[in-house]
């Protein structure tokens, strides 16, 4: 792995405050995108068009979009659940202070998308094609595949339903694909197998990984994807994040992987990040004051491993 660069995507933004009951005011949320931009993140989660009463921890979409500083090279996502979603995206774009990506969902399981989404997969697919129609050369379009790895309804999930997907994003023309562990359920030999299916069926086609740490399997699981050739993974400072906080299923810890935790492994293997770490760690710290709680990232306790040759301990 030595030698190696990977893009992370810094998810605490959206995926992560989806799962916190508490609003957390827009400037806050504006201060905290900066600090990941200046820490070198390339792609930042940024907010949600989600119907605003649904999950009404994005209600201010629009403000946090028109509030960032922008800088070049740097993607903002978006998430958009429906044709809708995507008009109000083009709206923003269209006032100039638009997102860079859209990430189009859907779920491998009939059960989940009636959970997560209120319809059928199939109608689902169906309002995904619309959206790429509408979206397609405005952003760079993420198609978005939850409960990958499995599903807290149905339990196992066929890997061709999953390989199917990733067909079917990459014929509307999608930019990145991302396989996501809604509540943590893959284990490493699943996710090696899913990855290189999908890396050798489309050469070419990013395939990012998006994992829980439901079950403290997250960091095996990046390390598998990786092995596996995946060069783009989704992760949130303090582990946070899970699904809309109105929605109650899966237990325990349902957050991401942790981007401190996955950053100090990833740099003491010799994979670079691009990131600089002590502005990581001061976002870490932002964080945990805009939450008013310890979060679960273990670096954050006890500081950076060995990297770079030092040992390197949080100030």
């Amino acid at each position: 792995m030595h030698g190696d660069r990977v893009t992370i995507c810094e998810c605490f933004a959206r995926d992560g405050l989806q799962h916190e009951e508490a609003f957390v005011p827009t400037d806050v949320k504006i201060e905290l995108i900066d600090a990941f931009r200046e820490a070198g993140f390339t792609r930042i989660e940024a907010t949600s068009y989600s119907h605003p009463e649904r999950v009404p921890a994005f209600r201010d979409a629009s403000a946090v979009l028109a509030g960032l500083t922008r800088a070049d090279g740097v993607a903002y996502k978006a998430t958009c659940p429906n044709p809708r979603a995507v008009q109000r995206a083009l709206a923003d774009l269209d006032a100039g202070h638009g997102a860079t990506e859209l990430s189009l969902l859907v779920s491998a399981t009939e059960s989940h998308t009636e959970r997560n989404l209120g319809t059928t997969r199939e109608r689902q697919w169906d309002k995904v094609a619309e959206m790429a129609r509408l979206a397609i050369g405005r952003f760079r379009l993420v198609g978005v595949i939850s409960v990958a790895f499995g599903c807290p309804f149905e339990g196992a999930v066929d890997p061709a339903v999953v390989a199917e997907d990733v067909a079917r994003f990459a014929e509307l023309g999608v930019d990145l694909v991302t396989l996501g562990d809604t509540t943590g359920l893959a284990t490493p030999k699943t996710v090696s197998a899913a990855f290189r299916r999908a890396i050798a069926a489309h050469p070419g086609l990013p395939i990012l990984a998006h994992f829980h740490n439901t079950r403290g399997t997250g960091i095996a699981n990046c390390v598998a994807a990786l092995e596996a050739g995946c060069r783009d993974f989704d992760t949130a400072i303090g582990g946070v994040g899970g699904h809309p906080a109105q929605i109650q299923y899966g237990g325990g810890i349902t957050g991401n992987v942790c981007t401190e935790d996955l950053v100090n492994l990833l740099e003491s293997e010799g994979v670079s990040t691009g990131l600089d770490l002590d502005l990581l760690m001061a976002a870490s710290r932002r964080c945990e004051q805009a939450l008013g709680r310890t979060l679960h990232s273990m670096v954050a306790r006890a500081g950076y491993g060995l990297t770079h040759g030092e040992v390197r301990q949080d100030a």
